[in-house]
């Protein structure tokens, strides 16, 4: 029997090219990875895959008086965060960040 073949190729080290990008982008531009992971907003911490006790909350914006304008603002809360009970206190204060910077 001849040489192995995995002894041929011990010893090589699979190089990374510099000039691949690290997210997938079709044709016209638009992310396609599978996976984009989130950030905390109070934590600004990653939010695993795995973190089931993270929340995702979609606020909407309203008008003068009271109406919806079909706006909204989006805060995910990381499953720490929830666990310490700090995201009641946190979403208080980030959503009134935001009004702050909107005018309101």
């Amino acid at each position: 029997a001849g040489p192995r073949v995995e002894s041929r190729r011990r010893g090589k080290k699979a190089e990374r090219s510099t000039t691949r990008q690290d997210t997938m982008i079709n044709d016209e531009g638009q992310n396609v990875d599978l996976y984009i992971p989130r950030k905390c907003s109070w934590s600004n911490r990653l939010i695993g895959a795995k973190d089931h006790s993270a929340i995702q909350i979609n606020v909407g914006h309203l008008d003068d008086k009271g109406v919806y304008t079909g706006k909204y603002t989006t805060f995910a809360i990381g499953g720490a965060v929830r666990h310490r009970g700090e995201s009641d206190s946190g979403l208080d204060h980030l959503w009134s960040k935001k009004k702050a910077e909107m005018g309101q």
